[in-house]
């Protein structure tokens, strides 16, 4: 745990400037961020992180609930509307198929585990969920909505489990991926990224979130979550161009990706969501190419096997 507490104590990077886009191989990982003055009355990204909480908080007061989300409520304005009674929700669906991927693959890594969660910046996942020991959980979401969550959070106890770490990164950061080294993030080690509530802008901004995963990730690492269906440059009723749509997006950052039917995994749950359009794509990769560090390390591998040949025949001579 010495390697985790250490990385505790970096200052954190914030800024409220519109971010300019920093370089890394030639291409650009970052400016995932827009510039917004608003009041916490008006705040989109606000209000809409208040809203997935409600749900979230709904389907935990049910009788047979999908998931347990004991911290949800403290975010829901006392007023709040409840109507335990409405089918399953489809963002509830994706909260629990993303739950479950992301505690089975950290229970299968060895040593450090790397989690890193895209979010709307009052995501739970942290606290609510069973980590195993020596898990590291880098949270990438908006800083005023993350520090709004936070002082509530700490005010209803909440605590990340024994012997793991939870650090966030801003959204805001001018450099995303450096941002994450600086941390403690080894892109030569295992490691499981998500997304659900993250503000997506633009299909460019998309983007440049997949570079940087893919720059971060090492090859069989997992990315999975979900998109808003606007993404798609196609109509989304037609599944085959969505999907075609997804493999030639993921694919061109090294990703094999597979789009995930929520009525699918809700029948696996033994549950039936409602029918009919939904907002966002359910989806699950791989990544197949090595991440920067492990191109990284093996230059310098290669370099200095060369190295060595170079200092052999020399004394031959």
């Amino acid at each position: 745990m010495e390697c985790l507490l250490k990385f505790a104590c970096v200052p954190m990077s914030t800024t409220t400037v519109v971010s300019k886009f920093s370089c890394n191989n030639n291409r650009m990982r970052n400016g995932w961020l827009f510039k917004a003055q608003l009041s916490y009355e008006n705040d989109p990204l606000l209000q809409s992180a208040i809203s997935s909480a409600s749900l979230r908080f709904q389907e935990t007061n049910k009788k047979e609930p999908l998931f347990v989300d004991p911290y949800a409520g403290c975010f829901v304005p006392p007023n709040t509307r409840m109507d335990l009674e409405n089918p399953l929700k489809h963002y509830c669906i994706a909260t629990k198929f993303i739950d479950d991927k992301l505690l089975r693959t950290a229970n299968h890594m060895d040593g450090l585990k790397q989690v890193v969660i895209l979010s709307d910046g009052m995501d739970t996942r942290p606290y609510r969920l069973d980590w195993p020991s020596s898990t590291i959980i880098f949270d990438i979401s908006p800083d005023r909505v993350f520090q709004n969550a936070a002082e509530k959070l700490q005010g209803v106890g909440a605590k990340v489990p024994r012997n793991c770490l939870y650090l966030h990164i801003p959204l805001e950061c001018t450099d995303i991926l450096q941002t994450l080294r600086s941390k403690g993030f080894n892109g030569t080690r295992p490691s499981i990224w998500a997304i659900q509530g993250l503000p997506v802008m633009t299909l460019a901004r998309f983007e440049e979130i997949l570079f940087t995963v893919s720059g971060m990730a090492m090859k069989g690492c997992a990315f999975l979550g979900e998109l808003p269906a606007w993404l798609a440059e196609t109509e989304f009723g037609s599944k085959s161009s969505t999907k075609e749509w997804m493999n030639n997006l993921f694919m061109s950052n090294g990703f094999k990706v597979d789009m995930v039917s929520y009525h699918d995994v809700a029948k696996s749950l033994g549950r039936v969501v409602k029918p009919g359009e939904h907002e966002n794509i359910l989806f699950v990769s791989e990544q197949l190419q090595l991440s920067d560090d492990q191109m990284e390390t093996r230059r310098k591998e290669i370099q200095k096997v060369e190295e060595d040949g170079d200092e052999e025949g020399f004394k031959e001579h």
